[in-house]
């Protein structure tokens, strides 16, 4: 519960899971049942040091199955999907071109040496053939693309431009951040070469994350990290052998809580499938797109269109208040929590903002939902707006999408 403005107890609406999604109750009983025995990996012969590693690897293990690990394929626990995606960036050769899209979150965005930008598509086709174009003129090159926007909540093209890549000896990255909460993600379905994802955001805790995907780029760079785990042998005069495998971008003792309760999430999830999850939000997502829909001043940013697939999440602004100012209330008068701003993803949002048929604020609202998200709180969500888009400084017309 949480106390609004007016001093009213309202339940509090989280509808900000796209940034954190709350913890699981089978992640906290996984920590619950590590943190008696809990000691460093890798590092003792003592029994909860043999535990407490084979608890870590068996995690790795359970990820690994989640992605869609191939053979020979390995999985690096990072501290998220930013700090995957850079070593992921500091283990590409040195004369490999990376093309990313402009519509792409910072972390996907800002990592990479040798970066080909590609426009934002107004099509999934014109996604498709953006990459294929730009394979061409590059030649062999790394593909960086989210599956899902955290913006829009729109699906990628991921498989389509995955074959484009193959026919052009490049490979791909898939950043999975919002996509592996929502529904199933696996390297070896996509045909993609690396995977990245954030614990925080599949209902584990902070401070974990995985680098899933083949081993040579990473097994052949320096590493990520230099210590203790990532080195076999430090001689005398200097030189040093380094390990083999994830321990060798694992330096350090490793976040041994965040693996483990990311496991326990990825085991339940796979043993319950995604359908029942799946058709509760699309259910949700309609019902929010309907209600916001109805609202005057209240505009939806979408880039592929309003038909093309979603998960659950609604970026939208209102025309004439600041999203700040609709953040603010709609969190302080109505206990309803959501994100306001750019959403880490600025040359997107503002192209969405700027596309509008109607001047809006420079920045945007975003409501996103998960598997805990009622009706009631979609509903309360939508009401809220309306109350607040009705105090807006002028009338504006109905609500249309942005393509």
């Amino acid at each position: 519960m949480v106390r609004v403005a007016d001093g009213r107890l309202l339940p509090y609406a989280n509808l900000d899971i796209a940034a954190t999604a709350p913890c699981a109750v089978v992640a906290a009983e996984a920590v619950t049942r590590l943190l008696p025995s809990y000691a460093s990996v890798h590092r003792g012969a003592g029994v909860l040091s043999q535990h407490c590693t084979r608890a870590y690897e068996q995690a790795r293990a359970a990820v690994a199955r989640f992605v869609g690990c191939r053979p020979g394929d390995q999985v690096v626990f990072t501290r998220n999907s930013t700090d995957a995606l850079n070593l992921l960036a500091h283990v590409v050769p040195a004369s490999t071109p990376v093309l990313t899209f402009l519509g792409e979150h910072h972390a996907n965005l800002l990592p990479w040496r040798q970066t080909v930008h590609l426009p934002l598509p107004r099509t999934p086709g014109e996604a498709v053939a953006a990459v294929d174009e730009a394979l061409r003129r590059h030649g062999p090159a790394l593909v960086a693309v989210t599956a899902t926007s955290n913006v829009t909540g729109e699906v990628w093209p991921v498989a389509e431009i995955a074959r484009v890549a193959r026919w052009h000896g490049a490979r791909v990255v898939v950043d999975a951040a919002q996509l592996a909460a929502h529904g199933p993600v696996s390297l070896a379905d996509l045909d993609v070469d690396y995977l990245v994802l954030s614990g925080h955001k599949l209902y584990a805790p902070f401070g974990a994350g995985v680098l899933a995907g083949r081993a040579d780029w990473m097994d052949a760079a320096r590493p990520y990290l230099s210590g203790g785990g990532a080195s076999r042998h430090v001689g005398s005069d200097g030189t040093v052998q380094w390990a083999l495998g994830p321990g060798r971008h694992e330096a350090g003792t490793p976040n041994l809580v965040g693996a483990v309760a990311m496991a326990a999430v990825c085991e339940a999830v796979t043993a319950t499938g995604w359908a029942a999850l799946t058709h509760h939000e699309q259910q949700l997502l309609e019902r929010l797109d309907a209600g916001l829909a109805t609202v005057a001043g209240v505009h939806r940013l979408v880039l592929f269109g309003p038909a093309h697939p979603r998960l659950g999440i609604a970026a939208f602004a209102v025309a004439g208040l600041d999203s700040a100012e609709v953040a603010r209330r709609l969190a302080d008068d109505h206990g309803i929590g959501v994100r306001d701003g750019l959403f880490c993803a600025h040359p997107l949002t503002r192209h969405l903002l700027a596309s509008a048929p109607t001047r809006l604020p420079g920045t945007a609202v975003r409501a996103s939902l998960g598997a805990g998200t009622t009706r009631e709180q979609v509903d309360r969500l939508v009401a809220a707006v309306a109350r607040i888009a009705a105090q807006a400084p002028s009338q504006r017309p109905a609500s249309r999408d942005i393509a």
